[in-house]
């Protein structure tokens, strides 16, 4: 029986007493409990295959199962149910956008001139931006993440670490699936898969999917909205073919696209205090006061046509060559172009006057190339690689309103481009010292050259940045038994640096900043610890020097700086752990716990001080996810999921300002699934987010208030269907 281990419902006390004691992980997802044993995870993520439990570094690995009794639907789901990783998001109001933060590191900005401070790869192929990052999830092989500096293997900007979304392979398996989804909240959901053998050298792999969903408020002074806020609707596809002449040799070509069209993020503000209406830098936001903003803080209060409705569309081919030379050597070539454009926008004042109102629009184009030499000896085995990445891409902004400096009449508009050339090369190896002793390492250079312009009207302005770094691992890892690891590790990180992307302060201000280093020192244990107990414990210090940090500035327009502020450290603890109680009864979770904070700050930083913590880094978090299985007399399998995620309060940005605290927040869900006999037919009761918390997921102060980003994620019920034809 497959053993499919989701999640609970207590409370945050109760939930974190039974963390302590059982804690289980994704790992071992499909334990097989009616044998009392665990089946051997695999990974990629040192860019070999090998066992889970004898990788030394922090991973979890998410299989697809437990993505389906999880009901988890897109990366944002994902990030509720692993230590220490934090998925936010605040973009123009986007569904499509995710900053994602790990171990405290990550950043919120989207804008064409930032980059995020964790890698989000599908098969290897680097997703350079935010915006279309918070990807859906049909039929998906599994979701690696890796905790900390990932500077030796994946490069530049895995500071705080990558994940890795790897589908399904062409002939994997011969099946045609059909899925179905209705839901409360108008939730529709349907995808078609299917994985065919042509021949002995053709195989492929395609799917079609479709979801939408009502929204949960209105964008009440429009007199013909174009869309709810929340709604949510998107169509996605993928094909791989794969061609396979030889054992030795294989060729992947796969091509995906994704059409989103939503509606604006829930967003509301607070006020926080009067200002001076004889200022004339306030303009006119002094008359901004509680009665002109909507009484249901899910609707939007804007004047402003079209900015309540979001899109998002992106396209992407790649091609994989693997080639096994001979039985020392293998080579490996990665090539992929992708696309992507968006629309959306913020009402900042959330109300029918116009004091700061940004629609905005932007897109990039990105092309890679990896080439890869991989070898493995009796004892040793290594991974070296040569990669090139090309971005080209613009934000821009306009019709804009920033009260008194742009004003209906008298509109402001700005635009960014900015042209990025990475190189890179690399090398990894490990070697077995004994059979139980292994030590291994890694060096990669990277450069990357930054070409950036900026027009915001009053001002025009080029630049360019080149930043370089060696970054480098040692790793030790010892096997005490057949079934039990422990590991050590040093990695050094690197994000490279950029230019700010709100210079609204003029030519001075789009300067650029310098990249950020990282330097982790990690000791780990991985195993089976009891034949129904598998358990992965890392305790974890991070330095941080040069970090850049974001900062806000309302005045004179809404600039945003980004300082290299200094130095920070994170320490923590991450454990997670699958306990098969009985032959039926499981659970996992995993408990994290991350003590950040900057401990110096350079001088003439502006806002951020000593003692502050990072932005959107929750202390702790807790997942929880117990399984029950029934076996029918007829055959048939009964599985009953539950599951719990807590993730702790925090602060929406660096500079610690009371009103931009994030209450902490806690998620119930449930999967009640049935299955024949054959196991080609399943019927699914599930439910999300079941009381209906509501929580912030940003928070950014303004002038006079503070905006405020809503969760989307609301309660829904609902059945799934699917249904499998296997083709032999």
């Amino acid at each position: 029986m497959r053993t499919v281990l989701p999640r609970v419902g207590l409370s945050a006390l109760s939930a974190a007493i039974l963390s302590a004691v059982s804690l289980p992980s994704f790992a071992a997802e499909e334990a097989q409990a009616k044998k009392n044993t665990f089946e051997k995870i695999e990974v990629t993520a040192r860019k070999r295959t090998e066992s889970l439990f004898e990788t030394p570094t922090a991973i979890t690995s998410i299989g697809a199962d437990a993505i389906e009794k999880g009901n988890m639907s897109n990366l944002d789901d994902i990030g509720k149910f692993v230590p220490n990783l934090n998925i936010t998001r605040y973009g123009v109001g986007n569904a499509a956008h995710a900053s994602v933060f790990i171990r405290g590191i990550g950043l919120q900005d989207h804008i064409i001139t930032t980059d995020p401070g964790v890698g989000v790869y599908v098969d290897g192929v680097y997703l350079g931006r935010q915006m279309g990052s918070n990807l859906s999830l049909p039929n998906i092989e599994r979701v690696e993440v890796l905790r900390g500096p990932q500077g030796t293997l994946y490069g530049r900007n895995t500071l705080g670490g990558a994940v890795n979304i790897i589908t399904k392979k062409p002939g994997a398996e011969d099946v045609v699936r059909v899925e179905s989804k209705v839901g409360s909240r108008g939730r529709i959901g349907a995808d078609i898969y299917t994985n065919q053998t042509i021949n002995d050298e053709w195989s492929f792999a395609a799917n079609a999917s479709y979801k939408e969903r009502e929204g949960v408020g209105h964008a009440i002074n429009l007199e013909a909205p174009e869309k709810e806020i929340g709604e949510e609707q998107e169509m996605s596809g993928r094909l791989a073919i794969k061609w396979q002449p030889s054992s030795d040799f294989s060729l992947n070509v796969a091509v995906d696209a994704v059409d989103n069209e939503s509606g604006q993020s829930p967003y509301t503000i607070e006020l926080t205090g009067g200002l001076d209406p004889n200022d004339p830098n306030n303009g006119d936001f002094p008359l901004l006061n509680e009665s002109l903003l909507p009484k249901n803080p899910d609707d939007l209060g804007t004047t402003v046509a079209g900015i309540e409705s979001t899109d998002y569309s992106g396209w992407g081919a790649s091609v994989i060559a693997d080639w096994q030379v001979n039985d020392t050597y293998a080579v490996k070539f990665i090539t992929s172009k992708r696309g992507s454009d968006y629309t959306g926008g913020l009402d900042d004042d959330a109300s029918p006057l116009h004091l700061s109102e940004f629609p905005e629009e932007g897109g990039a184009d990105q092309l890679s190339v990896e080439f890869q030499l991989n070898g493995t000896f009796d004892t040793w085995d290594f991974v070296s690689g040569l990669y090139y990445f090309n971005e080209d891409g613009f934000t821009e902004s306009q019709p804009y309103v920033f009260s008194p400096f742009s004003t209906p009449g008298n509109y402001g508009r700005f635009r960014i481009d900015q042209e990025t050339d990475s190189y890179a090369a690399y090398f990894n190896a490990s070697f077995d010292i004994t059979e139980k002793l292994s030590l291994g390492g890694g060096l990669r250079y990277s450069e990357d050259k930054k070409d950036a312009f900026a027009d915001f009207g009053y001002f025009t302005k080029g630049a360019t940045a080149e930043f370089d770094e060696v970054t480098w691992d040692v790793n030790a890892a010892y096997q005490l038994n057949r079934d039990m690891n422990v590991y050590a590790q040093i990695q050094k990180g690197y994000q490279s640096g950029g230019f700010p992307p709100r210079p609204f302060g003029g030519a001075d201000a789009f300067v650029s900043f310098d990249e950020t280093k990282a330097l982790n020192y990690e000791i780990g244990f991985k195993g089976q610890v009891h034949d129904r107990v598998s358990m992965m414990l890392a305790l974890f210090v991070t330095d941080y020097t040069d970090l850049a940090l974001p900062f806000n500035d309302p005045s004179n327009g809404f600039n945003t700086y980004i300082e290299n502020a200094g130095e920070s450290r994170a320490q923590g603890i991450e454990l997670e752990t699958t306990v098969a109680v009985t032959d039926d009864f499981s659970i996992r979770s995993s408990v994290g716990y991350l003590d950040s904070e900057i401990t110096h700050v350079d001088e003439g930083v502006q806002g951020i001080t000593v003692g502050n913590a990072p932005a959107l880094t929750p202390r702790w978090t807790v997942m929880v996810a117990p399984s029950y299985f029934i076996d029918m007399e007829s055959g048939a399998t009964v599985a009953v999921n539950a599951s719990y995620s807590y993730r702790s309060d925090m602060q929406g940005q660096s500079v610690n300002n009371p009103n931009e605290f994030i209450e902490s927040r806690e998620l119930f869900g449930f999967n009640i699934s049935y299955t024949n006999s054959e196991g080609d037919t399943e019927v699914t009761l599930y439910g999300e987010n079941i009381f209906n918390e509501v929580y912030d997921v940003g928070r950014l102060q303004q002038s006079g208030f503070v905006g405020v980003m809503r969760s989307n994620d609301r309660s829904e019920f609902g059945i799934k269907f699917r249904k499998d034809f296997w083709l032999n």
